[in-house]
Order: C-alpha cells, then structure tokens, then sequence
C-alpha cells in the first residue's frame, strides 16, 4: 500500500492530524492506521461505568475519516524503516509513506505494588476491550479502590459513587488534586467527594494488595487494610516511546523530542499528543501534559506544516488547560498555579473574587464561583488562573487561557467587553475573571 501521509495511532491526535492534513493538502494520500476496532473518548472514560452504562457510547464515529476521504486500515504498526519510508504492519501489510506522524499516546505508569497482577486490579487505558472487561467487574462489584486522587480517580469516584458503589480514594499526596490545584481547591473537591459519600486516605501510600486470584483487600503503609472488589490504579501515565525507539528518534522521559513544528529528530517524521514531549508555556523546561486539548492543538499544528512551515503554525509551549467536575462542583485550571509558581521564583500577584454565577443570585440554580489569577507583579500580565463552581466553570477558564496566550495584562483583561444574561451569566457589575483582575490590580498599583 502506498501513501503520501502515514498517521499511526487513532486517538484524538491522530484524527485531528488526518484531518488538518487532509483539508490542508487535498491532493495527498492519507492514512490512519490503528490497533482498536473503535476509538473511545478519552475524557468520557470515567463515566462509562456510572452515567454512560455503555463503552459503545463512549466512542468517536469513524464516518468523520471516511467522509473528509482518508483511509482508515485497522491493524498494528510493529516496525518503520525510515531509509525506505516502510511501515511493517503486524497482519504482513506494508505501508510506504513520504511523511509520517506518530500519535501513539501513552501507557500506564503502574507503581511497584505487591499484587498488582491479581484479577480485578485494572488500570486505566484507552483500549475498548480492556474497558468492557473492566465494566463487567465492576458492574458487579459493590466495593472499589482507586489508587490515585489525580483528576482520572477523582472523576471515576464520583460517577462510581453515584452508581452506588463504595468507593475509597487512596492518595500518596496530601490533598486529591494536588498536582493540578492549589491546596484549598483540592480541599473544595475534598468536601464534595465526602459529601457523595466517597472514603479519602490521603498522605498514604499502598503497601500491597491481598488476595488468591482475585483482589480482596488493600493494605496501606499505615497498616490499615480496606476491603476490596475492584481496585483501580488511576496512577497516571506515560508516552509511548517505543516505537520511536526502535526507529532512532531522540527520545527522553517526557516523550519524543519535537519542535515547535512538531518535527521529531527526523525531518519527515512528526509526533503529536501523549507520546509527543511538551514544553511549558512559561518556564520553558519540559513536563508532563497528557490532555486531549493539548494533544489536538498539537495535532493541528503538525497538519499544518507537514509540507511547509508556515511560521504562524506552530506551538509555543504547553498551558494545561482543563476543568474536571466532582459532584455538583466544577474545576477549571490554566496555566501557573500558585504553588508552581512559588518553587519556580515567579514574583506573583493574586487576584481573587466570588460571585454568583447568575444574576440576580436568586436565580434557580445558582452556584458561587471563586476565581484566583495569577499575574506578574511587573506589568500585571497573567500567569495563570484557577476557578470553582457551576456548570459555567469549563468556558470560563478557557477565557483565561486565551488571556494567557494572548499575552494580556490585567489592565488589559478588566477592559474586556463581556456579554451577559441572568441565566448564564455573574452580573455584569462583577464579572467572575474581571472582578479577580481587578482587585490583582489594586495590590499591584493600589487605588489610584
């Protein structure tokens, strides 16, 4: 099989790639190959077991490839000979290409605990297969660990919760969240995962976990043991590099080494999402960012300049944009928060505010939203923001993420003309972000 764009991997990456890729060279040939007979929505994961009931409904249709014309081959890549621009595919097919993209997302980062090959101990990965089987355990379980209180844990808590499962968070860390949160937002979701029932043992470790064949208990480095059906490990993950490996592209912990083109170490081979190393946006040292966002910003940057850069394309360094949900509490992050900045020696202002998120705040349904942003003490100009409440969270931070990008200062921020109505909207006296933008302001030049 011949092919002028070889995309491996099906993941949002990979068909945000194929698109971009398509729209942008419409006389090429592209190819997706991937292992899985579907694809599943990433960040839907959490709620197949509880509010979806299905993993069939947690998937991304493959009529979008089929429509825009790129073919779509369901099998496994196992080799890539760069000199002859070969691709080896396991079921004996070769694929020859001229430009290739990696999008091989990640695997799970299991921790060193006893046990962990016992039956029912499942960690968390993208492979349709592997989540019916997990669904299955689970549908019959009644008690649930779940090793991890990053964002993937707390999400599975608390739509296992709803379906009425027990369920225990088991965390290393402090506070749940604390990777991605300040302090007294992880302490927010704290309450709210209590509220919904859900067990918390923070600050602890996993010592092992007990049982025949099956998983029965779980022991902590306390000594305290919890009972157990199912045990989730929601440890994280890392990039698959290995095929990358085996080609002789430069790779590193964080990933396969890329520009900000999102060229790999060869000049025809690009890597995108998961799999891809990131750089931060602000303190330009590499890091861990495994989001779907960023993972097809990535992808549309790489389509854009398979066949040419185009200088306007390209990445300039990796936020973190994200809002998860616990309960009937909302989270949205982006860019710096405050404890990250502490250890990075950023001279930082806070700007903080809380409103309803309708007006007047007697509105049916109304929610409070704490906003804290994070700006420069020089010049005011945004570091990053953190903001919990209602449903509006999610478009709320991404405003902020575009102030970020967009290099505005609070100044700047608090000019901003924003629309509003009772029932989507803070009042337009106080709006959530221009409130917290203002009162940054006002410690930064006083009440001039």
């Amino acid at each position: 099989m011949d092919t002028d764009i070889l995309i491996i991997g099906g993941g949002p990456s990979g068909i945000i790639t194929a698109l971009t890729a398509r729209h942008c060279y419409p006389d090429k040939v592209v190819t997706l190959v991937r292992r899985e007979k579907f694809v599943v929505i990433p960040c839907a994961i959490p709620y197949i077991f509880g509010t979806l009931r299905d993993v069939e409904k947690d998937r991304i249709p493959d009529d979008v490839l089929r429509k825009a014309g790129i073919n779509l081959v369901i099998d496994e890549v196992k080799d890539v000979d760069l000199e002859s621009k070969r691709a080896q595919l396991v079921g004996g097919d070769e694929v020859s290409f001229d430009k290739l993209v990696l999008a091989v997302g990640s695997k799970p980062a299991l921790p060193p605990i006893e046990g962990i090959n016992l039956r029912n101990v499942f960690h968390v990965v993208k492979d349709p297969e592997h989540l019916v089987k997990m669904k299955k355990e689970l549908d019959k379980a009644e008690k649930v660990v779940i090793v991890g209180g990053g964002f993937i844990g707390v999400e599975f808590a608390d739509d296992l919760s709803r379906a009425g499962k027990k369920v225990t968070i088991v965390e290393m860390l402090p506070h749940v969240l604390s990777l991605s949160f300040d302090t007294e937002f992880g302490l927010m979701a704290e309450e709210e995962l209590k509220r919904l029932g859900v067990e918390l043992r923070t600050g602890v470790k996993v010592r092992r976990l007990l049982g025949e064949d099956f998983v029965n208990e779980v022991e902590l480095e306390s000594g305290e043991v919890i009972d157990a059906d199912v045990v989730i490990l929601a440890t994280g993950a890392k990039p698959n590099t290995d095929l990358a490996e085996r080609m002789g592209l430069q790779v590193s912990r964080y990933g396969i080494e890329v520009d900000e083109y999102m060229r790999t170490s060869h000049p025809d081979v690009f890597a995108v999402g998961d799999c891809a190393a990131k750089t931060d946006f602000f303190t330009r040292k590499k890091k861990f960012a495994m989001l779907a966002s960023v993972a097809t910003a990535e992808a549309r940057i790489a389509g854009w300049n398979l066949y040419g850069i185009k200088a306007l394309r390209k990445m300039r360094g990796t936020l973190g944009i994200f809002a998860t949900k616990v309960g009937d509490l909302y989270l949205g992050v982006a860019g710096l928060t405050e404890s990250i900045a502490r250890v990075e020696g950023f001279d930082y202002v806070v700007g903080e505010s809380t409103v309803p998120d309708k007006h007047p705040g007697t509105m049916p349904g109304t929610h409070k939203i704490r906003t804290k942003l994070l700006f420069t003490r020089v010049g005011g100009f945004f570091l990053g923001g953190q903001i919990a409440g209602g449903p509006t969270v999610g478009e709320i931070i991404n405003l902020v993420g575009f102030a970020i990008e967009s290099g505005y200062s609070a100044a700047e921020y608090v000019n901003l003309q924003i629309g509003t109505h009772p029932y989507l909207t803070p009042p337009p006296t106080t709006p959530a972000t221009l409130t917290a933008a203002q009162d940054a302001l006002t410690k930064i030049y006083g009440r001039k």
